[in-house]
């Protein structure tokens, strides 16, 4: 699918939850930079392992549980998932603890909406996303960047989807609020980035079935 947008204003998070460090190194060399990661404690580990590639960035992009927050503060450079007022101010706790909370160093941080209210998925109602704006607006160590969703895997409830989230960074900001849009996957992507996606987290694609 052709699409007038600048590569540069697309950011590909290499999604390597499951994958030894050793392919996350083979990856980096080959010139990736940005990676997801599910769970806290494989995050923690990985970037532990791998703390001598300076510039490697990690991306949260799992479920975030409040008693996992101190290690995502600890080891992530952007979390994707906030979804509730209680762990919003628990991650902004824990990102204090880390030296975030001044101008010059934020935690930069997604809300995750559940565009469309699918009971076993996480995220935010849309009714209630300003709410959780507001909360994470109070977080001096959190840096609100913009909103991520999970759509449905036909294509064509994914462009919904994603075209729900544009209309909600619309309507609470636009992007000098929320600049940044994470959504598409490895098969979605190119309807995500047509959409207006400036993340896009690709894992199959990259390293392989799992």
């Amino acid at each position: 699918m052709a699409c007038s947008r600048d590569p540069s204003e697309i950011k590909l998070i290499a999604v390597s939850k499951t994958k030894p460090a050793e392919a996350v190194r083979e990856a980096y060399e080959a010139g990736q930079r940005a990676f997801g990661e599910n769970y806290a404690q494989e995050l923690t580990h990985k970037a532990s392992a791998l703390a001598d590639l300076a510039d490697i960035e990690w991306h949260y992009i799992g479920h975030l549980q409040s008693n996992k927050a101190k290690h995502v503060a600890h080891a992530a450079h952007v979390v994707h998932t906030l979804d509730t007022p209680t762990v919003a101010r628990e991650l902004g706790k824990r990102a204090g603890s880390e030296g975030y909370g001044n101008a010059q160093r934020q935690l930069p941080v997604l809300v995750e909406v559940n565009v469309g209210a699918e009971p076993q998925k996480h995220g935010v109602s849309p009714g209630e996303l300003e709410f959780l704006l507001d909360a994470v607006d109070r977080q001096p160590a959190l840096k609100l960047r913009g909103l991520m969703t999970m759509p449905p895997p036909d294509l064509e409830s994914a462009r919904h989807a994603f075209m729900a989230l544009v209309s909600l960074q619309t309507r609470h900001g636009g992007r000098n609020r929320l600049p940044d849009l994470s959504m598409g996957m490895s098969h979605d992507l190119e309807i995500a980035i047509a959409c207006g996606a400036t993340m896009v987290r690709v894992g199959s694609a990259i390293f392989g079935s799992r």
